[in-house]
């Protein structure tokens, strides 16, 4: 769970409900895997014996809550200089971006603990982190579980 410091700008973002959900739930293996064998990526498409099945935006945001309309979380980035993103969002410049994409490694050492007196931009870059720690293992992970992409 995140600092209870962060909670009100992961509420305003519309990301609370995302760091909710799971919490208690068992996974069943057998289901998933059924799922992952149904799944067509090119289609973006779960192929069922009673019908195609596809994931829309609305589920998403019934799902998890996320908003799919209003503003963006890190603003609209055009740069293609991620280490002015990288500082911008989060207040410091990794030396090593790859294609605008960081470790997920370096977040987790980088942004550890918050303190009570903490200034308010510390605490939305927190927030920030926290999102992108979720987009990068949740929502959004790739292959390797170690990239996040800074957009």
């Amino acid at each position: 769970m995140p600092s209870p410091l962060i909670e009100p700008y992961l509420r305003e973002a519309g990301f609370w409900h995302t760091i909710l959900v799971g919490q208690g739930c068992k996974l069943d293996p057998k289901l998933i895997s059924t799922l992952v064998k149904r799944w067509r990526p090119e289609m973006h498409t779960f192929y069922l014996p009673c019908d195609k099945c596809t994931i829309t935006l609305d589920d998403v945001y019934l799902q998890l809550g996320l908003p799919i309309d209003g503003s963006v979380v890190t603003r609209s980035v055009q740069s293609t200089d991620w280490g002015a993103v990288c500082g911008d969002l989060l207040g410091l410049a990794k030396e090593t971006i790859y294609g605008g994409r960081i470790k997920m490694a370096w977040i987790r050492k980088i942004f550890v603990g918050l303190d009570e007196d903490s200034t308010e931009v510390k605490r939305e870059r927190h927030t920030q982190t926290y999102i992108i720690q979720i987009i990068g293992c949740i929502l959004k992970s790739d292959k390797s579980l170690n990239l996040v992409h800074l957009r």
